[in-house]
């Protein structure tokens, strides 16, 4: 047998792509935050994880320059050996303030976060609890930490009953970690942390809650899930990326100081891993700067989500109803959604489609999510635009 056999058997994306219906991987050419250019025609962003609309900011973009100018373009080591700059120990310490949490540690994306994380601190006989709906990171970190002899359960979505059953499961004296999203990156749900925290403590579990759709988009002045419930300084781990609210590339993860500097001495992720860029770092603390300076744009941000929301019940559309800025629009089959995605498309809308195995059979969707610098004349024209293909593919 060939290695390769799977790869010549692999003919869906040239068939989706012959029927003219692929939606992945169309290369945006100028990107404004609501409006991107694609093709050499302007579309209105509708599937961004940009969430305050930053990556366009001018002073965003004018600190990630001078930091090239100062510091180069990469940092060409680990943060353990020569890649350490002042500005990753400067970005670590006003994380730090902002989360409320009492150390913070840089990855260099926040997938490798995930598996940097988990897998370094569940070890042979440790347990990690994962919410069937994590995001693949956290699924693929705990499929490798049981790869070094931990073992991976999992419990029924946001389900905190089902928690507790799998957990009252566990042999007491064997170290137990309870991971989860903190929003839902299909869905836009919350995680029902008071009750996870509750439940883990019941049961000698530490938490680590991944904010990656959270930090700028919920809580305080978009502190996150922790502080959406006003549990600040509560959960063991808080985990994140650069690639959303702040307007960069990159991850890290707050919280316990005696883990924190556990991971930092012996995560494989750290230790064998480039740093994040001088540009990478200037930028994610540019945008820390504007949101703490202007957490108007969080209030802003919900404001459009939600009368998405609205519009699109309003139209009857079958929604998930969350309070962040994912609003995913269900379409259900498979090709109905690319269909649907492709008249969207023509029509100058730019939308993410979820097809299985990324959601359940016959929930296929429109995964939309929305900018604090969406206006009202972007959100009007895509509701129009939805309006009209869902009343032409039967959906409304």
């Amino acid at each position: 047998m060939d290695l390769f056999d799977k790869c010549y058997a692999f003919t869906r994306a040239e068939e989706v792509k012959a029927a003219g219906l692929y939606p992945y991987f169309h290369p945006i050419e100028e990107n404004e935050g609501p409006v991107v250019r694609v093709n050499g025609r302007e579309m209105i962003m509708a599937g961004s994880n940009n969430y305050l609309g930053l990556t366009a900011h001018p002073e965003v973009k004018a600190a990630a320059i001078e930091a090239i100018h100062k510091y180069g373009t990469g940092c060409s080591g680990s943060r353990y050996l020569t890649g350490t700059l002042d500005l990753h120990n400067e970005l670590e310490e006003r994380l730090k303030k902002f989360l409320n949490v009492e150390a913070v540690l840089l990855f260099s994306t926040g997938y490798q976060t995930a598996l940097g994380v988990v897998s370094t601190l569940a070890s042979k006989g440790d347990y990690v609890i994962c919410d069937k709906e994590n995001h693949a990171c956290i699924i693929q970190a705990a499929v490798l930490a049981k790869g070094g002899f931990a073992e991976f359960v999992r419990y029924k979505h946001n389900d905190m009953a089902d928690l507790e059953r799998v957990l009252s499961k566990i042999p007491e004296n064997v170290g137990k970690f309870v991971v989860s999203d903190g929003v839902f990156s299909v869905t836009g749900e919350i995680v029902n942390l008071p009750e996870m925290l509750t439940i883990a403590k019941k049961y000698g579990a530490r938490v680590m809650v991944d904010d990656a759709h959270s930090v700028g988009v919920i809580g305080e002045g978009g502190r996150g899930t922790a502080s959406h419930y006003g549990l600040d300084g509560k959960v063991d781990l808080i985990m994140g990326t650069f690639s959303k609210t702040f307007a960069s590339l990159g991850g890290y993860v707050g919280g316990n100081e005696r883990a924190i500097n556990y991971l930092k001495h012996t995560s494989p992720a750290i230790i064998f891993s480039a740093s994040p860029t001088p540009a990478s770092c200037a930028a994610t603390l540019k945008a820390l700067d504007i949101l703490e300076a202007h957490p108007e744009l969080v209030d802003r941000l919900i404001l459009n989500a939600d009368k998405m929301r609205h519009g699109f019940s309003e139209q009857g559309f079958n929604i998930y109803s969350s309070k962040t800025a994912i609003v995913p629009v269900i379409v259900g089959d498979v090709e109905k959604a690319l269909y649907f995605w492709r008249h969207l498309f023509d029509a100058g809308i730019f939308v993410n489609t979820f097809i299985p195995p990324g959601v359940p059979q016959n929930m296929s969707m429109m995964r939309t999510s929305y900018m604090a610098t969406h206006e009202d004349v972007h959100l009007n024209k895509i509701l129009e635009v939805f309006g009209e293909v869902g009343k032409k593919l039967g959906l409304i």
